[in-house]
């Protein structure tokens, strides 16, 4: 009777003792597999919805001028000195498509500069609200003791107190009405949304039995906030995430408005701040009033509904439109 070759190393599928196997493939390999598998399906899931795509398309236009500012306008048209022998607030022309404003600058310069300013801002912004609010959301979900009661009770004295006037006291108090100082105070005081809907999330993953689990064998604090809870609560921060920089710009908008923005700084919010300075409503000068609202509305609009669609796609319990 003939038998069989107990098989070699060059043989994967037969180990030492001729028992048939098959191959493995590592964890790190499986854990990308799956990692792509579930980016196309949200791709897929996304793309099927008409207003998150058009959200999209919104978004796309004005981060395009943004980038393409310097190249369209260059800076020279801005400066008030290279345009103080135009005409101030001359209607609509064929070498000013949106007119000019009190300082016989190109409003449709000054408006595609302005989307750059207003974006960073509404990003810049609502990405310091993500970190502080998912901190502090997991921190004050995880922690029983006085630690997490703090941090829940700081969330809740920063949603007892109306937004827009404590937007507006900040920017008073500090002052210096920068760039960086506009980041910085809505970025510290739009968090408490983000915090109270993680804090939630965390709340239901730590009743979770793999979580049970992590705990039962030891693992840190950091170890579970960072492997088990932070994940689950991702996709619910993004879909929030979008929704603050619709909040953030129009925020700015009404921070610049009220004259507490930089005044060197060419926004939206800072165009309708000088357009109502220089009585464009009372003269008809519709061109230098309406355009910067109208970005900022559409602009609005492309956030909330790439918001509302990634809420869609990202929780299965909101089902399908």
């Amino acid at each position: 009777m003939s038998t069989q070759p107990a098989g070699n190393d060059d043989d994967p599928g037969v180990d030492a003792v001729g028992v048939a196997t098959t191959p493995v493939l590592s964890q790190r390999a499986v854990a990308r597999a799956r990692r792509a598998a579930s980016l196309r399906r949200f791709v897929r899931a996304y793309a099927s919805r008409r207003a998150g795509m058009l959200g999209v398309a919104i978004l796309l236009v004005f981060t395009l001028l943004a980038l393409l500012a310097p190249v369209l306008f260059p800076a020279e048209m801005l400066d008030i000195i290279e345009t103080v022998d135009n005409d101030a607030l001359a209607p609509p022309s064929g070498e000013f498509w949106l007119g000019t404003d009190e300082n016989g600058r190109s409003v449709l310069a000054v408006l595609v500069w302005g989307a750059r300013a207003s974006l960073i801002v509404g990003l810049a912004a609502s990405l310091i609200s993500m970190l502080l609010g998912t901190l502090i959301g997991i921190g004050s979900g995880h922690f029983r003791g006085p630690f997490g009661s703090a941090l829940q009770r700081l969330t809740d004295w920063f949603l007892v107190i109306p937004f827009i006037p404590l937007v507006v006291v900040l920017a008073a108090v500090l002052g210096q009405r920068g760039l960086g100082t506009i980041v910085l105070v809505l970025g510290v005081t739009s968090w408490p949304g983000t915090a109270r809907l993680v804090r939630a999330q965390t709340l239901s993953v730590e009743g979770r039995p793999y979580l049970e689990r992590a705990k039962a064998l030891g693992g840190s604090d950091w170890q579970q906030m960072s492997r088990h809870v932070l994940p689950n609560v991702m996709p619910l921060v993004v879909a929030n995430t979008t929704l603050t920089v619709a909040i953030v710009i129009l925020s700015e908008t009404t921070l610049a408005f009220l004259g507490l923005g930089d005044p060197f700084l060419d926004s939206w919010g800072t165009m309708l701040d000088k357009a109502t300075d220089a009585g464009a409503a009372s003269t008809g000068a519709w061109w230098y009033l309406l355009p910067p609202g109208v970005c900022v509305i559409f602009v609005v609009l492309a956030f909330t509904l790439i918001g509302r669609a990634l809420e869609a796609v990202l929780d299965p319990r909101l089902g399908r439109d």
